[in-house]
């Protein structure tokens, strides 16, 4: 088997490196007109449906079966409502603005990606685990489409208050637990089917509730002219796209 150290370190430099670059974003969105926001808010929007849709449902069908996916589902979209309330708690002690529901949309898609890295980073480990070339071949594949999600991160928080250097930070961030996953990966492997296929829906239903409880609407409070949907149908295709890499 491949060398754990080596496999936890290929999973957290392939989880940082593709959210840091799309992450840099935060030092250029200052001042950003509300039709490109929603258009990227709206295609990170598509992306991530794509890829929920096309490549973790799927695998996680493929590994835990029906129940534990949609265990894992359910838990997902509860873990964020969770979070979600706690956040709105704590804005009600503030003043409201358009900037407040950015920013709540920008943490909440960090949270979920975050979530969504920890599978990510089994897939890794358990690739490395099988063989070299297909542990290098999903690390690939993982870094291109992490990309835009550091773009679906950082435009939000931006464009809600943080500065570039913070939001930049919590996008980097964001790519850790990738590390974690991939040594549990490697450790696992194939031990644990169903587990790995409820951390795949749990990732799944975190995402899709941000998607469309959150960018979606946040997106729409901005501008409701045809670019953001088209921008929607991009990121539809672009996911796809992703998913055919794999």
């Amino acid at each position: 088997m491949y060398n754990l150290l080596k496999v936890t370190l290929i999973g957290l430099i392939s989880g940082i490196l593709g959210t840091s670059i799309g992450g840099l974003t935060a030092f250029f969105v200052k001042g950003i007109n509300k039709r490109l926001l929603s258009f990227t808010l709206e295609f990170a929007a598509g992306l991530m449906t794509s890829v929920v849709c096309f490549e973790l449902i799927p695998e996680a069908f493929s590994y835990g079966g029906t129940v534990m996916t949609f265990a894992g589902v359910f838990a997902g979209v509860m873990t964020i409502m969770t979070v979600e309330e706690f956040i709105r708690r704590f804005e009600a002690l503030k003043p409201q603005n358009e900037k407040s529901g950015l920013l709540k949309a920008g943490i909440l898609m960090a949270i979920g990606i975050s979530l969504h890295n920890f599978p990510e980073g089994f897939a890794v480990g358990s690739g490395f685990g099988a063989s070299l070339s297909l542990g290098i071949m999903i690390t690939t594949v993982i870094i291109i489409h992490d990309i835009p999600e550091g773009i679906a991160m950082a435009v939000p928080m931006r464009a809600g208050g943080f500065s570039g250097s913070k939001a930049f930070l919590i996008t980097v961030m964001s790519g850790l637990p990738m590390g974690i996953g991939a040594l549990l990966g490697a450790v696992l492997g194939g031990i644990s089917r169903g587990f790995i296929g409820a951390c795949l829906g749990f990732a799944a239903g975190a995402m899709l509730y941000v998607v469309y409880g959150e960018l979606v609407t946040e997106s729409k409070k901005l501008y409701l002219g045809r670019l953001p949907s088209l921008g929607n149908v991009m990121g539809i295709i672009c996911g796809i796209i992703v998913t055919l890499l794999n």
